[in-house]
């Protein structure tokens, strides 16, 4: 039985294997949201699980669990890897997914993707797991929409982690959508973490340094950060990092993983998301202040990048509900045009 029908429930099913800090993230962001969430952990059997480092962990639940969660959270183990095709999962845990009820939101960590894939529950669907796995996971699961390059997916009822930490961005930005960017932040803030991280996959994927160190985009992207209401163009940031055009490009993709362009296009979307949760400004002015110049112009880059128009993200924030976002729209930006 529920302990409270209010809260959302959520549920981790912890396999063999578990990498024991992605076992932890769900009940550390979401039990971090005081009142709002109930984080239980459940093997399939309700017996201890061997992690994959040298001890085991102890859950006070079985896999029956699952049909009463809101929310299903599957952490990484690298047997996972093994789940190569429609037959390869273990029978008790296909029959544990089977019993998730239809609407409940999934979510995995790192290459936990595999056991979405093996279940036949990604198929045609955008999905992201580790950069190290994209080459098997695409030549075993050819169906699913695997985007290599991203920190997560989020494709409505199911969420797709890249690394460890990626998931880590995932819950926040759960928190975001089920509750607006003050309280993702402020959880953020008491777990000494970033709430947002810029770029992608990318930058981690294992790369010759580059031959000097002493330069770095990193101060210019802070001042743009206090600057997004002015024009910024790909000149004025270079100018700013005093380094040519061909050198700031080359440094900032190096550095985030991403273009300067999507990357001040993301800072944009974050502030507006941010003033339109946090008050009453006109759109207008939301647009000016976020750097949009026209509401016509915050209107069409938020309609790709949130899947809502601005009225429609306040509206839904301001009643407390979840933000109803296109397929893979937190998947990555389209260049500002």
């Amino acid at each position: 039985m529920r302990k409270n029908r209010a809260m959302h429930r959520v549920a981790v099913l912890a396999l063999d294997g578990v990498v024991p800090f992605e076992l932890s993230l769900a009940a550390r962001i979401f039990g971090t949201a005081e009142g709002l969430y109930e984080v239980i952990t459940c093997s399939l059997d309700g017996a201890p699980v061997a992690t994959g480092a040298d001890y085991s962990v102890v859950v006070a639940h079985d896999a029956s669990v699952l049909a009463e969660a809101d929310t299903v959270v599957v952490p990484g183990s690298e047997a996972h890897a093994a789940f190569t095709g429609p037959h390869a999962l273990p029978e008790p845990l296909a029959i544990a997914l089977g019993t998730i009820r239809p609407g409940t939101r999934l979510v995995t960590i790192c290459i936990a993707t595999y056991v979405l894939a093996a279940a036949g529950l990604l198929n045609g669907r955008p999905a992201t797991t580790h950069w190290r796995h994209a080459a098997h996971f695409r030549r075993h699961h050819p169906r699913v929409r695997l985007d290599p390059g991203v920190l997560f997916v989020d494709d409505g009822d199911i969420l797709t982690s890249a690394g460890a930490a990626a998931g880590l961005d995932l819950c926040l930005h759960l928190l975001r959508r089920d509750h607006g960017s003050e309280l993702a932040n402020q959880v953020a803030r008491r777990c000494v973490v970033p709430p947002w991280r810029d770029g992608g996959q990318a930058q981690y994927v294992e790369r010759p340094l580059p031959a000097s160190s002493d330069a770095s985009v990193a101060a210019t992207r802070e001042w743009a950060m206090r600057h997004l209401g002015e024009p910024l163009s790909l000149v004025t940031l270079a100018d700013h990092a005093r380094m040519s055009l061909r050198t700031f490009t080359r440094r900032f993709r190096a550095e985030t993983g991403t273009s300067p362009g999507r990357w001040l296009l993301q800072q944009r979307l974050d502030l507006a998301r941010t003033l339109l949760e946090a008050g009453d400004l006109p759109v207008d002015r939301v647009a000016t202040r976020s750097g949009f110049g026209t509401a016509a112009s915050l209107r069409r880059h938020f309609a790709v990048g949130v899947g809502v128009s601005p009225v429609a993200y306040r509206r839904a924030f301001r009643r407390g509900a979840a933000v109803a976002v296109s397929p893979g729209c937190f998947s990555g930006n389209p260049e500002p045009g």
